[in-house]
């Protein structure tokens, strides 16, 4: 390990403090899923806005929620419904009739964490809508652009699309998605621990534990950890395969996928793993940290095809399958 490696090391090992704080703090809500809340806290290093999929009462409201607070950062919830409008998520322009003009009325997507809950269960104008938001972290209303503040994160819940009144997220907003996570249902004994915190005289909470410049100083610091040459390639040939897979001794998987992964796959892979290398205190990325995030990165990126379908492969059939291929650096 050189000196300037041993450096950037040296500077996670110190700046990486607060991931512990918050795990240790947000635990005193959230029982068990450490997997969430590691991904959550990676969402936040990263910038980018995470997914979460699950039945209803599995505590994804409550995780992000518990976030926020543990975060001195600003919170907005959107509670995403049939008869949503783009203008009540966005703002829109009211006219002031003392001014004789039409003045903005910013929505609740100005905020540094934003919870879109059951995102799923609004049409696709409000889809849309968030499209700018995401990408450019950007808004406009009417002509003018209003910039949304530092940090920026949407953190989205949606019920399997299965269950009554949910609608598909459009291709290109799932793209824009860092990562979606499966949340399943707690064990007979995180479920224990549930039940006493829960039903007790007095409900869990948590304080702030750490701040935006902790979280603007860690995101810089991010940028610098060590990615080997070999380490991209392994990314490049896992993300290439979800779109030629017959070029990595595959060809059965090809009439399984409709379309593959697309480059911002490539980009997310790499620093969800620089996040998942920070969060255990390390300088450097390696193999294991792309398979941790992996599954997470790509299972809702790659369309199965309708033959895939019918012989009831998803897309999460396809991940292992290229990673048990893919040769490991």
């Amino acid at each position: 390990m050189d000196a300037s490696l041993k450096e950037i090391h040296r500077q996670v090992e110190t700046e990486s403090d607060f991931v512990d704080r918050i795990l240790k703090e947000a635990s005193k809500v959230i029982v068990g899923q450490t997997y969430v809340l590691e991904r959550l806290i990676m969402g936040v290093l990263t910038g980018g806005h995470l997914l979460l999929e699950g039945v209803p009462g599995l505590a994804k409201t409550l995780s992000i929620k518990t976030l926020s607070d543990v975060l001195a950062v600003s919170f907005k919830r959107i509670q995403f419904t049939p008869d949503l409008l783009p203008a009540d998520v966005l703002g829109t322009l009211i006219y002031d009739q003392a001014k004789h003009a039409f003045i903005p009325k910013l929505g609740p997507i100005f905020a540094n964490l934003v919870l879109a809950d059951e995102i799923n269960r609004a049409p696709a104008k409000v889809q849309s809508a968030l499209l700018e938001a995401m990408q450019e972290r950007q808004v406009t209303i009417g002509d003018t652009t209003y910039e949304l503040p530092k940090p920026f994160l949407v953190l989205a819940t949606q019920n399997p699309v299965d269950q009554e009144g949910t609608y598909t997220l459009p291709e290109a907003q799932v793209d824009r998605f860092l990562m979606k996570l499966k949340i399943g249902y707690p064990s007979k004994e995180e479920e224990r621990e549930i039940l006493t915190r829960m039903t007790g005289t007095k409900p869990p909470s948590v304080s702030s534990v750490a701040s935006v410049e902790e979280i603007m100083s860690a995101r810089a610091l991010l940028n610098q950890i060590y990615v080997d040459d070999k380490i991209k390639e392994y990314i490049l040939d896992i993300v290439a395969a979800t779109r030629n897979p017959e070029n990595y001794g595959m060809a059965d998987l090809s009439g399984l996928i409709l379309h593959g992964a697309s480059p911002r796959a490539t980009i997310a892979m790499l620093q969800t793993a620089r996040a998942h290398a920070f969060i255990n205190r390390r300088g450097y990325v390696t193999p294991e940290d792309i398979k941790s995030i992996g599954k997470d990165i790509l299972r809702h990126r790659i369309i199965p095809s309708f033959e895939a379908e019918a012989e009831e492969i998803n897309s999460e059939n396809i991940v292992d399958r290229i990673f048990g291929e893919i040769e490991v650096p």
